[in-house]
């Protein structure tokens, strides 16, 4: 995925070929709502500015990260092109924090994988809630937004390479 230092190179969300015709879900954990809010502002923002009308846009929150591959695959099955899935992780004292950033990680890349559809790891993982809060529309970009971009990219190349 892109960062606010190096975007995706070449690639311009509004020159998609037939925005009206792909499906974008997106799943948003809503533990660390005041960052993973925020995200998924920021996603819809990408995919309206791409040209995506409102009906093919689906958005859902589950209760924590631990949920996201889950809701993606019911997006996947709903009928989503691509799902983007929305999560903050914070480092605390306990193992907790690596138990479930693997298993949401290796969750997810399953799904893209069994699916054949993008499945975007939009889940920011950090030590400190300020370093979240760089990440979601602050200093250092907005990820949620970026993992929008990270899924439509994937959407055209699959339109390219399988016609």
């Amino acid at each position: 995925m892109a960062t606010a230092i190096s975007a995706i190179p070449n690639f311009d969300v509004t020159q998609l070929k037939n925005p009206h015709n792909i499906r974008v879900g997106i799943v948003t954990a809503q533990w660390n709502n005041d960052i993973t809010g925020p995200m998924e502002q920021g996603a819809l923002a990408v995919l309206e500015k791409a040209g995506l009308i409102p009906e093919n846009i689906r958005a859902a929150s589950v209760p924590g990260s631990y949920e996201l591959p889950v809701a993606a695959r019911w997006m996947l099955e709903s009928g989503c092109d691509a799902v983007v899935c929305i999560g903050c992780l914070i480092k605390g004292d306990t193992p907790h924090f690596e138990f479930i950033s693997e298993s949401v990680a290796k969750g997810l890349m399953d799904l893209n994988l069994q699916s054949g559809k993008p499945v975007i790891f939009a889940v920011i993982t950090t030590l400190t809630h300020e370093q979240a809060l760089d990440r979601a529309g602050g200093k250092l970009g907005n990820k949620g937004a970026e993992g929008a971009e990270a899924a439509l990219h994937m959407v055209q190349l699959k339109q390219q390479l399988l016609p």
